[in-house]
């Protein structure tokens, strides 16, 4: 199943499976790929055709994905994260790609946007979109894939409170 217009979509939220971090290739940037070589040497990533990929463990995990005592599933690179790992599971498009035009369409401070989201991320739940949703979580999106914010909230797993006593032992 292909990417589905957001208008599809009631929320999203991420909730640590790791899921993505286990079933996709991530293309780095050579921005990406430089800062994240600096800063841990090549050997986290590799090199493939005219292409950066973030790279893998054995059992086809991101090399930065850690397990956390709740069961979660937590990226060790969390301000470095490459921009495909930080807009997924949306993808924001200046036209229409996966059909459903209208469904996909959203207007972000006068810009027309298409919003697609892959269904395969177990966050995502169905039906009319929330007011959340519109409101924080894909303009966050927009925000992060255009460059303009760094720092995300909506877009990413949220600390509760118990996770986030756990995450500041390791």
């Amino acid at each position: 199943m292909g990417f589905v217009p957001w208008r599809y979509v009631n929320s999203w939220y991420c909730n640590g499976c790791g899921l993505c971090c286990r079933e996709f290739e991530v293309v780095l940037t050579f921005n990406e790929w430089l800062n994240i070589t600096k800063t841990y040497g090549a050997g986290v990533t590799r090199a493939g055709l005219n292409k950066f990929y973030m790279g893998k463990k054995s059992d086809g995990s991101c090399i930065f994905l850690y397990a956390v005592p709740d069961g979660r599933r937590l990226c060790g690179l969390q301000n470095n994260k490459p921009i495909a790992c930080k807009v997924w599971p949306f993808k924001i498009l200046n036209k229409p790609k996966y059909g459903g035009a209208n469904e996909a369409l959203f207007n972000y401070n006068g810009q027309n946007l298409f919003v697609y989201i892959d269904p395969f991320c177990p966050g995502i739940r169905w039906g009319p979109p929330s007011t959340e949703l519109i409101y924080k979580v894909i303009p966050e999106f927009i925000e992060v894939a255009s460059g303009l914010r760094q720092k995300q909230f909506y877009s990413t797993m949220r600390m509760t409170p118990r996770f986030y006593m756990f995450y500041k032992k390791y």
